[in-house]
């Protein structure tokens, strides 16, 4: 049997048009999934201070600033390192954007004693919380230090980063520049 040589351009087009707005509606709820699921805020979990005062970490977030978080740790040269780096724009950051660096230390009891002398020498003028029963670690699925977590000033997680490499701490200001 021939195939019949009748090409009909108005349905051609129907059917591709209807497949554009499908394609384009399919597109844009997508697009809105994730921009939505990309809105997070911190998990309920208790850090202390450095006096030992318990604090639940969702204060964080309703400080009405931008906040930075570093988990970081005595023994781990890159989280030094990163925290150093952050150190020579925090006074700006400060200025400019109204941020807030918390450090919160993964330090087990036994190196916990450390901190306060660490930062001491390295002249660190961040709010240092310690996390030594891991309860914030594991309820942010933070599975290595250092790890960096950026919230908006309504305590929306909008950014996290990995590991240090120099010039990191220029990306994290960018994206603190995104969201001021």
């Amino acid at each position: 049997m021939p195939l019949s040589s009748t090409f009909e351009p108005n349905k051609f087009l129907m059917h591709t048009t209807i497949m554009k707005k499908t394609f384009l509606f399919v597109f844009v709820c997508l697009l809105a999934t994730s921009v939505f699921a990309q809105k997070k805020s911190l998990p309920s979990a208790n850090v202390k201070t450095l006096q030992g005062q318990s604090l639940n970490v969702q204060e964080l977030g309703k400080s009405g600033k931008i906040t930075v978080i570093s988990f970081w740790a005595t023994w781990c040269s890159p989280c030094k390192k990163e925290l150093d780096a952050i150190k020579d724009y925090y006074a700006d950051w400060q200025k400019d954007y109204g941020v807030e660096l918390v450090a919160i230390s993964v330090d087990d009891a036994r190196t916990a004693a450390k901190i306060p002398a660490m930062i001491e020498e390295k002249g660190w003028e961040y709010r240092v919380l310690l996390d030594a029963n891991k309860e914030f670690q594991q309820t942010a699925n933070v599975t290595s230090v250092p790890h960096t977590i950026l919230l908006d000033a309504s305590g929306n997680v909008v950014f996290e980063h990995v590991g240090y490499s120099p010039g990191d701490e220029l990306e994290l200001e960018e994206q603190i520049k995104a969201i001021k």
